[in-house]
C-alpha cells in the first residue's frame, strides 16, 4: 500500500469515528464535540508533536510506521539521511580543487606573456618585419645585410630558442630541444615571450623577426601582445634548392636539425603551417615576395629595391 493510500485510509477512519461520536452527542454541540475529538487525538500523541495540526499528523505518523513495519526493520537514526547527502558535495569540492591545482601547475610550465588590451609596442614607434621562407631559403644571410646597411635589429626565433635550450637551468630546454630535433613547432607561449623580452632589451625601433611566425595563432598572438607587423618579407625558394643548401651547411654547422630526415620534416611543417600565414598577410597586401633562388647578392638587390618601394623613409 502506498503512502498516499495509507494517509487517505487513516483520514477516512477518523472521519467515520468522529461522525459516530457526533451522532451520540446533543444536537446543540456538534462543533464542540468535534473539537474535543480532535483535541483528544492530539493529546494522545507524544508531547513533541502536540502543536502540529491533525492533518499533518495523520499524513506523516501512519506513513512512517507502515513503511518500516513492512520491512521488519527499525527506522534509521535521525540525521542519517543528511549525512549521506553531504558526501556528494565533498566529492565535487575535491574534484574542483584538484582541477584548479592542475590548471595552475600547467600554467606555471609556460613563461608569462603580457596580458593586456593593447600591444607592448606601438606600430607608430616600432617597425616590425616578419621574415619568412622555407628552411634553407637564405633568410639569415639577407637579414645580416639589412642589419648592416639599415640598422635593423635582427631577432631570429630559432637562435633565441637554441640559446634558451642551452641556458643553464632553463626549464624549457629539453622541450625546445625535442621540438627542434623532430622538426616540430615550439609552443607559442615560449617563442612569443622570448621575442618580447629580446625586443625590450634591444631598445631599437626597427626589427627583423626571422623565422616567425610559423603558424597563424603565433601571428595573431604576437600582434595582439607585442606589436602589429608592418609587413612580411617572404623568400620564395624551391624545395630541392633549399635541401641542397641545408645538407651542405650541415657539414660545418653542427646543428641537430641539419640532416636529411629533419630537413624533410621541416619542409612539410613549413608548407602545412607557415604558408597559410603568408597567404593571410598577402590578402592584406602586407607581403613582399623575393625570389631566393639566385645568388645572395642578386637576392639582396631585389630585397632592397622592393623594401624601398614599400617602406620609403621607414627603411
Amino acid at each position: 500500500m502506498t503512502a498516499t493510500a495509507c494517509g487517505r485510509q487513516a483520514w477516512r477512519q477518523l472521519i467515520r469515528s468522529t461522525a459516530s461520536n457526533l451522532r451520540q452527542q446533543q444536537p446543540l454541540q456538534p462543533r464542540f464535540a468535534f473539537s474535543r475529538q480532535i483535541s483528544s487525538t492530539t493529546r494522545s500523541l507524544p508531547s513533541r508533536t502536540a502543536t502540529r495540526s491533525p492533518f499533518s499528523l495523520l499524513r506523516q505518523q501512519p506513513f512512517a510506521q507502515r513503511s518500516y513495519s513492512s520491512q521488519g526493520q527499525p527506522p534509521p537514526p535521525r540525521g542519517s539521511n543528511n549525512q549521506v547527502k553531504f558526501w556528494p558535495f565533498l566529492i565535487v569540492i575535491a574534484l574542483g580543487s584538484g582541477g584548479y591545482i592542475l590548471l595552475v601547475n600547467r600554467r606555471k610550465e609556460m613563461p608569462p606573456t603580457t596580458d593586456q588590451s593593447t600591444p607592448a609596442f606601438s606600430p607608430a614607434d616600432v617597425t616590425v618585419l616578419f621574415v619568412l621562407g622555407g628552411p634553407g631559403a637564405g633568410k639569415g644571410t639577407q637579414c645580416a645585410r639589412l642589419v648592416r646597411d639599415y640598422h635593423f635589429t635582427h631577432l631570429s626565433a630559432g637562435d633565441l630558442l637554441r640559446a634558451e635550450q642551452d641556458r643553464p637551468g632553463s626549464q624549457y630546454g629539453q622541450l625546445i630541444k625535442d621540438c627542434i630535433k623532430n622538426g616540430a613547432i615550439v609552443p607559442m607561449e615560449v617563442t612569443v615571450a622570448l621575442l618580447e623580452k629580446a625586443m625590450r632589451e634591444a631598445g631599437s625601433s626597427k626589427f627583423l623577426i626571422d623565422g616567425f611566425p610559423r603558424k597563424m595563432d603565433q601571428a595573431l598572438k604576437f600582434e595582439e601582445v607585442v606589436c602589429p607587423a608592418r609587413l612580411v618579407l617572404f623568400y620564395d625558394c624551391p624545395e630541392a634548392v633549399m635541401e641542397q643548401r641545408l645538407l651542405e651547411r650541415g657539414k660545418t654547422s653542427g646543428r641537430a636539425d641539419d640532416n636529411a630526415e629533419s630537413i624533410r620534416k621541416r619542409f612539410r611543417t613549413f608548407i602545412e603551417t607557415s604558408m597559410p600565414v603568408v597567404d593571410h598577410y598577402e590578402t592584406e597586401n602586407r607581403v613582399v615576395k623575393v625570389d631566393a633562388t639566385p645568388t645572395p647578392d642578386q637576392v639582396y638587390a631585389e630585397t632592397q629595391a622592393k623594401l624601398k618601394k614599400v617602406l620609403g623613409d621607414k627603411l
